[in-house]
């Protein structure tokens, strides 16, 4: 017996009325493809039915945007150069959608790890303020820092004294601090040498 892969036939159609237009995108949201410079409203329906479907808008309003993102985070992938308050929208919703966001600001960034320390993995050369904020949301999160500052590895390891072990080269501070207020953990990550 031989099989045969059953093609899928797309028909192309053209939806000339705004109703004919609204129809198609309320049965299948993604048949905005097939429409030749559709209006917001239907790319509002189109979006509100999944947030992906913002990839065969062209130019999209920020309006259209906020909706495609509120619906689906990750749709901010489709969408070039979005407006500032859709990226503070998306990064609110999960910070770890900063991935797909080009240069974000300082304030997209601020807004990413302060949900979520872990998402300055994704950040590309953050700033102090902004690895500050990530480490006061969760200590282990310096793991994803190179090369932290001293107040960044200080503020670290007063958030979680076990962080110790992912900064390489800790402060002088740093290892004070750990040995006053945390000798337990002191003694687990350093040995005294000769000098």
């Amino acid at each position: 017996m031989k099989y045969v892969k059953k093609m899928k036939y797309v028909k192309k159609v053209k939806y000339k009325g705004l109703a004919e237009q609204l129809e198609a995108v309320a049965k299948s949201g993604d048949n905005i493809q097939y429409i030749h410079n559709p209006s917001e409203e239907v790319q509002l329906q189109a979006v509100a039915k999944s947030g992906d479907n913002i990839q065969y808008i062209h130019n999209p309003s920020e309006a259209v945007q906020l909706v495609a993102v509120l619906e689906n985070g990750s749709s901010i992938r489709y969408i070039h150069n979005p407006s500032e308050a859709v990226q503070l929208e998306v990064v609110a919703k999960c910070g770890l959608f900063i991935r797909y966001i080009h240069n974000p600001s300082e304030a997209v960034q601020l807004t990413a790890v302060a949900g979520n320390g872990y998402t300055i993995s994704c950040i590309h050369n953050p700033s102090e303020a902004v690895q500050l904020v990530a480490v006061l949301e969760c200590g282990y999160s310096i793991k994803y820092i190179h090369n932290p500052s001293e107040a960044v590895q200080l503020k670290a390891v007063a958030k979680c004294e076990y962080s110790i072990r992912y900064i390489d080269n800790p402060s002088e501070a740093v290892v004070k601090y750990l040995y006053y207020h945390h000798r337990r953990v002191f003694d687990e990550c350093f040995e005294e040498v000769e000098s």
